[in-house]
C-alpha cells in the first residue's frame, strides 16, 4: 500500500473512532470495527495485541500475526497484573495500538487500563474475535472477527 493510501486510511479511520469515542466519553481512544482493525494492522499502521487468555488462542484461533498480551490469565480468567508492563514491553506506548478479546468487552476495559498507564493511541477491537452472544447461545453468528470472514488460524 502506498504511503499516501496508508496515511489517509490511517486519518480516516482513527480520527472517526477518536470522534465517537470523545462524544461518548470513553476512557480510551476509541473503538475499531474488525474489518478497519485488520485493514490498518496489514497495512502496518497499528499492532493488533490479542489480550485472550493463551487457552483461548490455542482452542478458538488467533489473527496470524498478532501480539499476545493477555488481560486475563487461566480458566478463572483472573486478571494480568502485568498487562501494562507486558504490553509496553512488547509494543511501546507511543504507537497505534488495537486491542481485540472475544467479544470486544475485555479488550474495552484492558484499553481503559492502558490509557491510564499512559499510552497515548490504544483502541479497543469492537465485536471481538468471536462477537456477542446470540439467541440460540452461540458466538459467531451475528458479528465478530470471524464472523466478517477476516484472516485468522487455529493452532
Amino acid at each position: 500500500m502506498t504511503a499516501v493510501l496508508t496515511a489517509s486510511i490511517e486519518t480516516t479511520l482513527l480520527e472517526q473512532a477518536r470522534e465517537a469515542a470523545s462524544q461518548a466519553s470513553l476512557p480510551h481512544a476509541g473503538g475499531v470495527p474488525p474489518a478497519d482493525a485488520w485493514a490498518l494492522a496489514h497495512a502496518g499502521v497499528a499492532t493488533l495485541v490479542d489480550v485472550r487468555s493463551a487457552e483461548e488462542r490455542k482452542f478458538v484461533g488467533h489473527v496470524p500475526g498478532s501480539v499476545h498480551v493477555p488481560w486475563a490469565t487461566g480458566t478463572s480468567l483472573t486478571r494480568n497484573p502485568r498487562f501494562t508492563r507486558e504490553l509496553e514491553a512488547k509494543v511501546g506506548k507511543d504507537g497505534v495500538i488495537l486491542l481485540l478479546c472475544r467479544s470486544g468487552k475485555r479488550s474495552a476495559l484492558a484499553a481503559e487500563a492502558a490509557t491510564k498507564a499512559g499510552f497515548t493511541q490504544v483502541f479497543n477491537v469492537l465485536e471481538g474475535f468471536e462477537g456477542e452472544i446470540d439467541a440460540s447461545q452461540q458466538r459467531g453468528h451475528a458479528d465478530g472477527w470471524r464472523f466478517h470472514d477476516l484472516p485468522w488460524i487455529q493452532d
